[in-house]
């Protein structure tokens, strides 16, 4: 009789340990996205920041792809190849106009079956004060 309820065990354990790695999973896959998205709405204001203090009057103004550069270079955990982007000024980049930074990053959880992606994207906008 104790021989078949080793069986039985195997069976409950498994039942047991596949939804909760499952969940485990799909937890981690979530917290990822968070930190995707808290990084993409930080890029944003950092390379926001970036182009006010590098107007055309600072000793280094700051072009499209400095900004992207910048913002490139602060990402750790993603694929900084895959941040895209884009800054506009209005109507220039002299002091008192604005600049607006357009961060996006398109998330791919790690499940090996799902294919889902989830596009993220923030935008911050300041007025360059050199």
């Amino acid at each position: 009789m104790r021989r078949f309820l080793r069986g039985q065990t195997y069976a409950e354990f498994m039942v047991v340990v596949l939804p909760t790695v499952g969940a485990l999973f799909t937890i981690i896959s979530l917290a990822m996205a968070v930190y995707t998205y808290s990084f993409v709405a930080n890029a944003a204001r950092d390379g926001v920041r970036y182009a006010i203090v590098h107007g055309s009057r600072s000793s280094s103004p700051a072009s499209a792809s400095d900004i992207q550069t910048y913002v490139q270079n602060k990402a750790q955990g993603i694929s900084p190849s895959a941040i895209s982007v884009s800054t506009t000024w209005n109507p220039n980049n002299s002091p008192g106009s604005t600049v607006n930074v357009h961060v996006s990053y398109t998330y791919h959880p790690f499940y090996p079956l799902v294919n889902v992606s989830l596009p993220l994207s923030s935008s911050a906008q300041m007025v360059i004060s050199n």
